[in-house]
């Protein structure tokens, strides 16, 4: 007589720790894309399809939109943190990492405009709001002390407030349909700017 497998035999294994891992790392992975391409308030539903995983699993990982948000830019963030601390940096070197990270997220480039957006929430639900533009702006900040680290006296972006702005306005021409053109605009926003920059890429270490 053929034996079929119980239920309790079907059932893949459990692999506990193992699986909650490669999930995170799956979640924050579909995160990335998802916000590269459409930003900061980018459908959850959509990263967790992306991902393989229903939502339940995606809140059990991330209790919030913002700390989602917070774990895939705080990679970001770190390359421009660890280019500016690097020996030998200078501004146009770490302007060139930041740029480049312009250029590959639609996230990044929200993340430095989060200041300016936070408070225009109107009709709005909180998940999409108060907590992500609270990381964000933390985040932005961490950005523009490493610029300013590196602000030569005299320089022309030396004001109070000139450094982040005119990063936010060459974030803003950071548009194209591919990466090459998106980079051609910012370095283009810079040289109006009057400000050198250096080789659009990644901190490489």
């Amino acid at each position: 007589m053929t034996q079929h497998p119980t239920a309790e035999e079907r059932r893949p294994a459990n692999d506990g720790p193992k699986a909650a891992a490669r999930n995170r790392a799956a979640l924050i992975a579909a995160a990335r894309e998802v916000y590269a391409e459409h930003g900061l308030d980018a459908p959850l539903s959509g990263i967790a399809r992306r991902a393989g995983v229903g939502q339940g699993v995606l809140y059990r990982h991330f209790p919030d939109r913002a700390a989602l948000a917070d774990a895939v830019l705080e990679e970001n963030v770190r390359e421009v943190e660890q280019a500016a601390a690097a020996a030998g940096a200078s501004l146009a070197g770490v302007l060139g990492v930041l740029t480049w990270h312009l250029t590959e997220s639609a996230a990044f480039i929200g993340l430095l405009h989060a200041d300016r957006t936070a408070g225009r929430t109107e009709g709005r639900t909180e998940d999409r709001t108060d907590g992500v533009h609270a990381h964000a702006s933390a985040l932005s900040e961490r950005v523009a002390r490493s610029l300013r680290g590196h602000l030569t006296d005299g320089h022309r972006l030396g004001g109070a407030d000139d450094l982040m702005l005119a990063v936010a306005m060459v974030s803003g021409a950071v548009t194209g349909p591919t990466r090459a053109e998106r980079e051609r605009r910012a370095l283009a926003a810079w040289r109006l700017l009057g400000v050198q920059v250096g080789a659009v890429r990644p901190f490489a270490g």
